[in-house]
């Protein structure tokens, strides 16, 4: 299974991970079906939103299988 980094983009990120919409939503991003999305990587869409990167993808790749 595909691993999230800081260069996937929120539209994969949805994808790879069923979990992320509300990872994403819990640490304020709620226009994922936006049409940023489908353009942003998860490092815009935290350097936008002052998330902590690393912290973030942690939650985001909890569950998926290598």
């Amino acid at each position: 299974m595909a691993k999230i980094t800081k260069d996937t983009l929120i539209a994969d990120c949805l994808k790879i991970n069923p979990d992320s919409a509300e990872i994403l939503q819990a640490v304020g991003m709620h226009c994922l079906g936006c049409a940023m999305a489908h353009g942003e990587t998860i490092e815009q869409a935290v350097f936008v939103h002052g998330n902590d990167l690393q912290a973030l993808l942690n939650k985001l790749n909890e569950g998926i299988e290598d």
